[in-house]
């Protein structure tokens, strides 16, 4: 059967000697929220037990700190004492009863503990934590050590198949590792091989107390991408050595959390950092694990059939479709619920200390509470709008056995997604319309394109209930002259960007203005090609440099345009982008040469251009267009005209509110509605 399979590396079983993975997909650690104190880890049961069943290889928890010394923040996950256990045990035994693996990941954040009772091996404060930790004494470092070896052996007792020692993005083990961090003389500084003592004892440490059968994940940073970081010399020696201290797998890590080069973000091409994990192969014995931006089969399958690695992480991905991997066994690759990168509702979540879940599926760490069951009583139901919301609810309600008719005023569904995939480094927004489209057609929804609905469609069809999933439309600001012809809407500017001159005003600094200045600044060349993207950030593809971005300047590409990013707010441009991404927003438009101006009085558009007042001072800017990206509002010119037919109606997405409002609060209220009608 496998030598039919399109994937048939990807697919095939891993022997680590002591036990067999099913297959080379491993879901990467990500914290999620479920997993602090006060928490319900039957919920992270749930939520695990579901990607077992999608049979994922082998899963690893998130973050879970040795100590309180350890801690991402006050009461976030640890394991030290033999009280917390029993409930490890619930997820073990949830994801055993459907023939899955697990590992807990054990990570000690050092320096970038958000609290006051952290430490690292020097008082250097990070650049993410207000609190700078005290430096740790020679008999301090060998207390972190037995808290690892302590919380790997609870973890065996717990019933995990291993452990991940998280020894990449800048967390304490990458502190001892690097000149950057380890400032110390004594045996736990100074040399390579004395900073390498501290990850090699827990090692050694945690092989010796869970014997020969027991996974043993390495989490290496392979590129670390911040100044005095490690050198390729020294990855190597470390990943050697790790080897020889009895671990089992070989997982790549890359970039510290404050390094200043996008890693995981939708901009970052898929797969941009597999050749590091190719280039430590010819190195090490031991499986070695590809990881970042690998979000579809055939990515993943074009990395191991190369041979860059033994296995592929999928973090992410599998938050966005636990059935990936069964998909892909079925060769039903098509209907995979494919990651998009976005970052809004995971990281920033977890960064907001809200529970993480998926713009795209916000089932996700909702298993027991988002439950969709055939429904006993089958309703027609018309749904207007087949954007992101509209999508989302139809295909839902027609999953649980109701008639369900969409109508979407233009030829295509997708909505305002239409617009994002046209953003360079937004095109993954195509994978969620293709995932709609087939699954809408699998649940056999009637589609009605083209079709601007009105009331005689909906009231003297015999429709039960009517969904508003209309949108916006885009607000028109108050400005004398709004109706010159330099003016566009945001709209018919990334539908046809090629009428737009050589110098522009943005007004608006939101999501969508940033939006449009990064699609007029782009230059043509592909923002999925992975030489260009590291060539920008300034990574080093030769591994010469230390840290892998030492004494190596990006490669900046201007933009052929003049642009303004506006806004009247006296707040710095971007301050509501999102939490994990806004700032390579800001950095790439800076270093394109966008000016972004705050504070403004719009007064006049004329002939001359945009008549704005800032810091008191009058200005012109004479531009070419004027675009406007001054907001949206509410479409809900059917809700009138229906409410007085009696028909009941619901609004969600756009057509419901528009403060705050984005794809993942649009498809989350639909979802919720499908599952509930």
């Amino acid at each position: 059967m496998m030598s039919h399979s399109p994937y048939p590396h990807l697919l095939a079983p891993l022997d680590l000697g002591f036990v067999t993975l099913r297959n080379r997909v491993l879901m990467g650690s990500m914290h999620t929220g479920l997993e602090d104190k006060g928490s319900d880890f039957g919920k992270l049961a749930a939520y695990f037990a579901e990607r077992a069943r999608g049979r994922v290889g082998l899963i690893v928890t998130g973050g879970i700190a040795p100590n309180r010394t350890g801690w991402v923040a006050p009461f976030s996950g640890k394991l030290s004492r033999r009280g917390e256990v029993p409930r490890h045990r619930m997820v073990t035994e949830a994801v055993h009863a459907e023939q899955g693996r697990i590992c807990l990941q054990i990570l000690h954040t050092g320096r970038y503990g958000y609290h006051p009772l952290n430490a690292a091996p020097s008082a250097i404060r990070s650049p993410i934590s207000p609190f700078t930790p005290r430096a740790l004494s020679a008999r301090g470092a060998q207390r972190q050590i037995d808290a690892y070896i302590r919380c790997a052996s609870l973890a065996q007792s717990a019933g995990y198949d291993g452990v991940e020692i998280m020894g990449s993005e800048g967390y304490l083990i990458n502190q001892f590792l690097a000149r950057r961090t380890n400032r110390r003389t004594d045996g736990w500084g100074g040399p390579y091989g004395q900073r390498m003592r501290f990850p090699l004892e827990i090692l050694r440490g945690i092989r010796r107390a869970a014997g020969p059968d027991f996974i043993i994940i390495y989490r290496l940073s392979m590129l670390d991408l911040v100044e005095d970081g490690s050198s390729w010399e020294e990855v190597i020696e470390l990943a050697r050595a790790v080897e020889d201290a009895g671990a089992t797998l070989l997982n790549t890590g890359i970039g510290w959390h404050e390094a200043r080069i996008p890693t995981i973000a939708a901009m970052v091409p898929r797969a941009a950092f597999a050749w590091v994990t190719g280039a430590m192969r010819a190195h090490v014995r031991i499986p070695l694990i590809a990881t970042n931006r690998i979000n579809t089969p055939d990515v993943a399958e074009q990395i191991l059939a190369r041979g860059d690695a033994d296995m592929v992480s999928m973090a992410r991905p599998l938050l966005a479709d636990p059935e990936f991997v069964r998909k892909a066994e079925e060769g039903r690759q098509d209907e995979i619920n494919t990651c998009i990168a976005c970052n809004q509702a995971c990281l920033d979540h977890v960064f907001r200390k809200r529970r993480a879940t998926c713009l795209v599926n916000p089932r996700a760490c909702y298993e027991t509470e988002l439950r969709a069951s055939p429904t006993p009583s089958p309703r027609s139901v018309a749904v207007v709008g087949a954007g992101p919301a509209g999508m989302a609810c139809a295909s839902g309600l027609a999953e649980r056995g109701h008639h369900v008719v969409l109508f979407e005023a233009a030829d295509r569904i997708g909505g305002q997604f239409n617009l994002a995939r046209r953003i360079p480094g937004k095109e993954e927004f195509e994978e969620t319309i293709r995932y709609f489209r087939g699954r809408l057609d699998r649940a056999g929804v009637q589609m009605r394109l083209d079709c601007r609905a009105g009331i005689s469609d909906l009231a003297g069809a015999g429709f039960h209930e009517v969904v508003l999933a209309t949108g916006v439309v885009p607000r028109i600001p108050r400005i004398d002259g709004i109706d010159h012809p330099k003016v566009r809407g945001y709209i018919e500017t990334l539908l046809n960007g090629d009428a737009i001159g050589s110098s522009v005003a943005i007004v608006g600094a939101g999501g969508i203005g940033f939006d449009v200045a990064e699609f007029l600044s782009h230059q043509p060349a592909s923002s999925r090609d992975i030489d260009p993207f590291l060539d920008e950030w300034g990574v080093d593809r030769t591994l010469a440099a230390r840290g892998g971005v030492d004494g190596m300047r990006p490669i900046l590409s201007p933009s052929a345009r003049t642009l303004f990013l506006l806004q009247r707010k006296a707040e710095k441009p971007g301050r509501g982008l999102g939490k994990t991404t806004g700032w390579i927003h800001r950095t790439t438009l800076q270093r394109r040469g966008v000016r972004m101006v705050q504070g403004v009085t719009y007064r006049r558009i004329d002939d001359d251009g945009l008549h704005i007042t800032v810091d008191g001072e009058d200005r012109c800017l004479t531009v070419d267009q004027v675009i406007l990206c001054t907001g949206q509002e509410p479409l809900r010119d059917l809700e009138p005209g229906l409410l007085a037919t009696g028909i009941p109606v619901h609004r969600i997405g756009g057509a419901r509110e528009t403060a705050d409002l984005d794809a993942k609060v649009a498809i989350r209220q639909a979802a919720i509605l499908a599952a509930t009608l």
